[in-house]
């Protein structure tokens, strides 16, 4: 599959982290929560987001850990989203899949935003929150990325390459925060969501669309 004319990257967080997000504006890496957090759920692994703070470089930025950066999928329905909704016991949180939403924006739009605030940003051709990876921080790489993978509705199980399952999580990193106005749509799973998200943007600035998007989820 050729590189999207205009890829989109997602971003999942609980419901109830959209108040605190909207009220500052941005989100934040974990570097950054780690001085002033935000309010809601962690719903990441926590053994995987210290090993990106403390462990994980990116190669094409000097002395850039991944956990300085905010992390976005570039599609919902993300590998991590099935570990939620199975409710893997690495993690802390044990919700399930409905009460997350996918915050979707615009690559292009994104890396400008990097390039006009100085801000450093990369992508991954698998999971950065493993201990190999590769790293790249050209636009002209974006071929780099197996696209295939990532748009792969079936990503294990029998006659399924491990290749899919690693480029499936393939990840776009923006060095310390990313601006809310930049999210140009609310995915979430059924009706029920929407209120509590648009209860979320009462009086703000920015109000991006919401959909239900049965699909994006497991």
């Amino acid at each position: 599959m050729p590189v999207p004319a205009q890829p989109k990257i997602y971003r999942i967080v609980h419901v109830d982290r959209l108040p605190s997000i909207i009220a500052a504006g941005q989100m934040l890496s974990d570097s950054e929560m780690l001085k002033t957090p935000l309010g809601g759920t962690n719903i990441g692994m926590d053994k995987i987001k210290a090993r990106r703070l403390n462990e994980l470089k990116l190669s094409c930025h000097q002395n850039l850990y991944i956990g300085q950066c905010v992390p976005f999928y570039f599609c919902p329905r993300s590998i991590m989203l099935y570990l939620i909704h199975m409710r893997n016991p690495e993690l802390t949180y044990q919700g399930g899949q409905q009460p997350i939403v996918h915050l979707e924006a615009d690559l292009h739009a994104a890396i400008a935003w990097a390039q006009a605030n100085d801000r450093r940003w990369a992508f991954t051709l698998s999971n950065a929150g493993a201990y190999y990876f590769e790293d790249r921080c050209d636009l002209a790489r974006l071929g780099d990325i197996n696209w295939d993978a990532v748009n792969a509705r079936q990503w294990s199980g029998n006659g399924v390459s491990r290749l899919i399952k690693e480029g499936k999580q393939a990840e776009f990193l923006i060095e310390q925060a990313f601006p809310w106005r930049l999210v140009e749509r609310i995915g979430v799973f059924s009706q029920s969501y929407v209120s509590p998200v648009s209860n979320a943007m009462q009086g703000a600035a920015h109000r991006p669309r919401i959909e239900i998007r049965r699909e994006w989820y497991y």
